[in-house]
């Protein structure tokens, strides 16, 4: 397995990044190798300050271009051709590696990705899907910022999508699919939750659960949650601001008692960074989005998700649960 990583997206690339890479490599089999693609100077310096790094799994491929977060993805991807993450999903297309992962520009990630790798049968704008925490474990909620407006039949195909990732990745059987809403009736939310609501309550390979209002969500009453990118991401970045609130408000309250408390096991429950990016679902490859400020271990951890997707073959079952749809849930 080679798995090809974006060497010069995240605020601190290449550093994080090679960080992350020569630590993943203790937790991969030792047949699987890392591809950095980059400055191919600037990744060799950062990796002359890890001399016991395995050498011989860690390979670079040259990349003379970086987008940056500012630059308008799909005229960035055109123009700049010969960058990490363009040259990265190449990659990927030409079956040179099994999954690609960036730090950088999300936009441009999926610019690519719908560009060069295409997206499954039956699939019109892939989701990024993010694991949240909840009071029973985690939660895939998608979309949380790929697709800002969406139709019924899209939500159902994120439903679709998430409900594959949540079988071959966080092993549940026949996952609870969840429709974020503003009620529990099937009768509340707007027009086009409420279509979605009637489609995904009709497909028999779906075990869908019903309208999830906001408030349920922590209780861990489906195991994946599907919305708009709009709401999505609003729900997402509230989650990252939660784990340094509730901590901060712990330590003081705590401190006032004189009471001790492992501080630093509540945050790791509710931090973002130890899941190990987003999936891009819905594209011809594997492909993980980690956010910009990402920590070494975040890498690390995306690395590991890259690797376990490609192991069960996520991708291919994504196509097939996606083809035994009917024909007119995938018309736009």
């Amino acid at each position: 397995m080679r798995i090809a990583l974006d060497a010069m997206g995240s605020d601190r690339a290449p550093a994080v990044e090679v960080e992350g890479a020569v630590g993943a490599l203790l937790d991969l089999d030792a047949g699987a190798s890392v591809v950095l693609v980059g400055d191919r100077d600037r990744i060799e310096a950062e990796l002359a300050r890890w001399p016991d790094a395995p050498r011989d799994r860690l390979a670079i491929v040259h990349a003379s271009e970086v987008i940056e977060m500012h630059e308008a993805p799909a005229t960035a991807i055109r123009r700049k051709r010969d960058s990490s993450i363009v040259v990265g999903v190449r990659l990927l297309q030409a079956g040179e590696v099994d999954a690609f992962i960036s730090a950088g520009s999300t936009g441009a990630v999926m610019a690519a990705s719908l560009v060069i790798l295409r997206t499954l049968q039956g699939v019109d704008r892939p989701p990024v899907g993010a694991r949240i925490p909840t009071s029973t474990g985690r939660c895939l909620a998608l979309d949380v910022g790929a697709n800002v407006d969406t139709k019924p039949h899209q939500l159902v195909q994120f439903a679709q999508l998430g409900s594959v990732y949540a079988e071959d990745m966080l092993g549940i059987d026949r996952p609870r699919i969840g429709l974020l809403n503003i009620g529990s009736e099937p009768e509340k939310g707007n027009e086009v939750v409420l279509e979605a609501h009637q489609l995904l309550a009709a497909l028999p390979d779906i075990n869908f659960v019903g309208n999830i209002e906001g408030r349920d969500i922590v209780t861990g009453k489906c195991d994946v949650l599907v919305a708009d990118g709009f709401v999505g991401n609003v729900l997402l970045k509230f989650y990252e601001s939660v784990a340094g609130l509730i901590t901060s408000m712990l330590r003081r309250e705590f401190a006032e008692q004189g009471v001790q408390m492992d501080f630093d096991r509540v945050f790791r429950s509710l931090d973002y960074t130890g899941v190990g990016g987003a999936p891009l679902l819905g594209v011809n490859g594997v492909v993980i989005i980690c956010h910009g400020g990402s920590p070494p271990h975040a890498i690390r951890n995306a690395i590991g998700v890259a690797a376990q997707s490609v192991n069960r073959r996520m991708v291919e079952h994504m196509a097939a649960r996606l083809s035994q749809a009917p024909a007119e849930e995938a018309q736009p």
